[in-house]
């Protein structure tokens, strides 16, 4: 067998979050292994263990998704050359130089951010929302008595009397490091003095976090978190005047045990302490956010005295250090629902280590604080309409309802919305495919890529995508390219491609038994060729069944056929075109007008929970009022994923859609070449 094509007994690589996978002979270095298959893997050096740039994750144990088992000796020993590098600038334990490293057996690597010439643009940014601010921590400035002998109370004692006297606070309380402070800061202000205090709930008193001589007039701060499974987003806010001061967010590092929920809690299953290694990486992970978002903030992370945290109930679980396996079962029985108050050093946080975390409470066993969140942000539980707000993820949430009542859900939709197992598929990054248009005459595509505001076709695009390139496409991208081909004739309901006769263009390509559209071909010039593959549609087919079998179901219990409102949520939902949407059948028919975007969702309710502290009590008492629906068990749901799984649907009439675009009747299950030899052959997806 010749040396450059692998075999198939080598050992088998996969790389997350990529997906990508393919077998090396032993011995072959990762950054090699990820340069044939095309991952995103930077190196500056050449390869000569000198840059450090090809920094990578292995990961060891059991993973049943990718079929493999990884031992410890999978890679190569350490080397001298990653040694070298280590001792003199450093390196995160258990990352190993991509071109050092070699493949000894099966192995699945991690991605890391840093390490990806096309770094992840996480699209959760802060919403613009008019929030009433009622923090659970302000600023008090009191002047104390001084100490008599005639009075002898404790320096304490009498600060807790000026500040019930002063702003009728009362049994307020302090932490040891408080009191080791307080008597030089009490003297050095002149009996005046600057308290930082959270001011409790019913369940614990007020107290003292911080404080400073005289009069501060500096500001306390809050961070507002969603942890999603994908994304980790993180919202620096100013609690004296509600303002973000800063947002940023990063790739979950959990992804390399599994790019969906329930492949993690397989991790958690088949891996012994594997729960607490995803505890231990999203906890880091957390922590590098907070050091990044207070850096370019100019702020020290000991002023944020508060934080809430909204998640799905796997994340919920791994963030407290709470073994998930009970959620991979039915009845998916969460260890806790109720909204949680913790301290910043319960979750190991570098922030104020006596800084209080509210996380949201959970709705059921899929449908998480996330969930409550968008509750909390877009109110169906408020609106005169029956709205239909869908929080489009790796796992979906669903609510559907009005003043009447609201009916919430979970759908398993899996990551390829957000790019994954989709053969050109990235996640969002400069250089990756997010628009696409196709001439239904000619079947001539033109798209847009992030970074760029020009479209393919226009003057200056090569040049203005010179440095990014052209280099996959994301979830957005993927969802417009099927929905126009569907559009333009090039794929039949079902989800099959037509062949280049049937469809009249070559860029039907054959592609095995099936065919492929080609959307972006520079391999001539050594750049990458673009195809949306069968499978690809496969894989869209399924998640968007998920999604819209999810909605439908919600509708059958509230006894309707049609919605009045239509909110896409999620940092990913922001991004989706309505019309194309409605086309591939991912939300239910609806007037284009009435489907609108209500960007991070989840993201808004964590920043109204921060900033105000009602709404926590009142998120407790709405999701106690939701209808919870099990998808699981639900007979329908089988029925509605079967006929979702068709473009727009194979039961659902979709009127309103069928009034704006009018979508050809073609079908490609019969006929066409397979191969440029010649025989017709029955194609399947």
């Amino acid at each position: 067998m010749p040396k450059d094509i692998p075999s198939t007994t080598d050992p088998l690589v996969v790389f997350t979050p990529s997906g990508k996978r393919g077998h090396f002979p032993v011995g072959t270095p990762i950054l090699t292994a990820a340069r044939q298959l095309g991952v995103d893997l930077d190196s500056v050096c050449g390869g000569r263990g000198i840059c450090s740039k090809c920094q990578i994750q292995p990961s060891y144990g059991e993973f049943p998704k990718h079929g493999v088992t990884v031992g410890q000796d999978a890679l190569s020993e350490w080397n001298k050359v990653e040694e070298r590098y280590k001792s003199k600038r450093g390196m995160i334990d258990g990352r190993r130089l991509g071109c050092q490293a070699t493949v000894q057996g099966d192995v699945v690597v991690d991605v890391p951010p840093e390490s990806q010439v096309h770094k992840q643009v996480v699209r959760k940014r802060a919403e613009v929302r008019d929030i009433t601010l009622n923090p659970a921590a302000r600023l008090f400035y009191v002047e104390v008595a001084e100490p008599d002998m005639h009075d002898p109370t404790g320096d304490m004692e009498r600060l807790a009397a000026a500040l019930k006297k002063q702003w009728n606070i009362d049994n307020v309380h302090a932490d040891l490091h408080i009191l080791q402070q307080l008597q030089p800061t009490l003297r050095k202000g002149s009996w005046k003095i600057t308290c930082a205090i959270h001011l409790g709930d019913e369940e614990n008193p007020p107290r003292i976090m911080q404080i400073w001589p005289g009069f501060y007039e500096g500001t306390l701060y809050g961070m507002a978190v969603d942890l999603g499974s994908t994304t980790i987003a993180a919202h620096l806010c100013d609690l004296s005047t509600g303002e973000v001061i800063a947002s940023s967010g990063l790739m979950n590092p959990q992804i390399r045990f599994g790019e969906d929920l329930m492949s993690r809690v397989s991790y958690a299953m088949m891996n012994t302490n594997g729960d607490q290694e995803m505890t231990a990486a999203v906890r880091e992970g957390m922590n590098a956010l907070f050091t990044q978002i207070a850096t370019e903030a100019g702020i020290d992370k000991t002023l944020i005295v508060d934080s809430v945290f909204v998640c799905n109930p796997v994340m919920h679980h791994l963030l407290l250090g709470i073994d998930p396996f009970e959620l991979g079962q039915a009845p998916f029985a969460l260890a806790t629902s109720d909204a949680l108050r913790l301290r910043a050093r319960d979750l190991d946080l570098n922030i104020h280590p006596s800084a209080r975390i509210y996380i949201l409470p959970c709705i059921a066993g899929h449908v998480g604080a996330d969930a409550a969140a968008v509750a909390l942000s877009e109110e169906p539980d408020k609106s005169d309409e029956l709205v239909l707000v869908v929080d489009v993820g790796t796992n979906a949430e669903i609510l559907l309802g009005n003043r009447e009542r609201v009916l919430a859900c979970s759908s398993p939709t899996g990551p390829a919305f957000e790019g994954a197992q989709i053969s050109a598929g990235q996640r969002a990054a400069p250089g990756a495919i997010e628009r696409v248009e196709i001439n239904p005459v000619t079947k001539e595509p033109r798209f847009r890529v992030i970074g760029c505001d020009l479209w393919s076709d226009e003057d200056g695009f090569a040049e203005a995508t010179a440095t990014t390139g052209i280099t996959g496409i994301c979830g957005s991208g993927i969802i417009e390219a099927i929905a126009e081909m569907r559009l333009a004739g090039i794929v039949d309901q079902s989800g099959l491609i037509g062949g280049p006769d049937q469809v009249g263009t070559p860029r039907c390509e054959p592609d095995d038994r099936t065919f492929q559209y080609v959307l972006h071909d520079a391999s001539a010039s050594g750049g990458p060729k673009i195809t949306v593959t069968n499978p690809d549609i496969r894989a869209i087919q399924m998640a968007k069944a998920a999604l819209y079998s999810g909605a439908r179901l919600l509708m059958d219990k509230f006894g309707v056929d049609t919605v009045d409102r239509v909110v896409l949520a999620g940092a990913f939902g922001a991004h989706i075109s309505a019309k194309h949407a409605m086309v591939l059948g991912m939300i239910p028919d609806a007037a284009l007008d009435k489907v609108t975007s209500a960007g991070n969702a989840a993201g808004t309710g964590a920043r109204i929970a921060l900033l105000d502290v009602d709404k926590r009590h009142e998120i407790e008492t709405t999701v106690r009022n939701i209808e919870k629906i099990e998808t699981a068990i639900e007979p329908r749901f089988q029925e509605h994923f079967v006929n979702a799984s068709a473009m727009p649907n194979s039961d659902d009439p979709f009127p309103i859609l069928n009034s704006i675009v009018t979508l050809p009747a073609v079908n490609f299950n019969q006929g066409g070449e397979a191969s440029s030899g010649g025989r017709r052959r029955r194609r399947r997806a």
